[in-house]
């Protein structure tokens, strides 16, 4: 009797496992596609992009001075016009200018990450955001990133319900 009631006990965890599983729904999602077709994710890689092209400008300004600084002092030191203290002077300061190109240079892809997160996030926080609805909307308890999927069926793509949520 007690075997019985055993394996009547395992039977009954057995079903209800298998009704847990069968009930769970599960989704995927193509984000990168979804965040390619956004007007705001155009707008911000435009900015991002506005901005690179300016700080390099000013970097390749930096630098062209700073060549030019350096053949005039060569031209300067060749003819004799320099005596060795002020040759050496000028190197240092021209060292200097040399490590203030490079904490621009530091400095310049910092700025570019740090406004890339600035104008990314609400962005992503919107999708986030429009996926969470289309979960709960759907009832789904798991959606996945078609990028890290190995397989789906296409029934399974709520991509067109997330994109309809953001209105594109």
């Amino acid at each position: 009797m007690k075997k019985f009631l055993q394996l009547a006990l395992v039977a009954v965890m057995m079903l209800a496992a298998t009704a847990t599983v069968s009930a769970q729904k599960f989704g995927y999602v193509n984000s990168a596609a979804i965040l390619a077709e956004m007007p705001a994710m155009k707008a911000a890689e435009s900015n991002l992009e506005a901005l690179q092209k300016q700080l390099q400008k000013k970097g390749q300004g930096m630098v062209e001075k700073f060549q030019a600084d350096v053949k005039v002092l060569q031209d300067q030191a060749a003819a004799g016009d320099l005596t060795p203290k002020q040759q050496q002077e000028e190197s240092v300061k021209l060292e200097a200018r040399q490590a203030e190109i490079g904490k621009f240079e530091q400095d310049m892809v910092s700025d570019l990450q740090e406004k890339r997160a600035e104008l990314l996030k609400p962005i992503y926080d919107s999708v986030n955001s429009a996926i969470e609805a289309v979960a709960k909307e759907g009832g789904y308890q798991f959606i996945f990133d078609q990028q890290v999927l190995l397989y789906g069926e296409e029934a399974a793509d709520v991509s067109a319900a997330v994109r309809a949520k953001l209105g594109i």
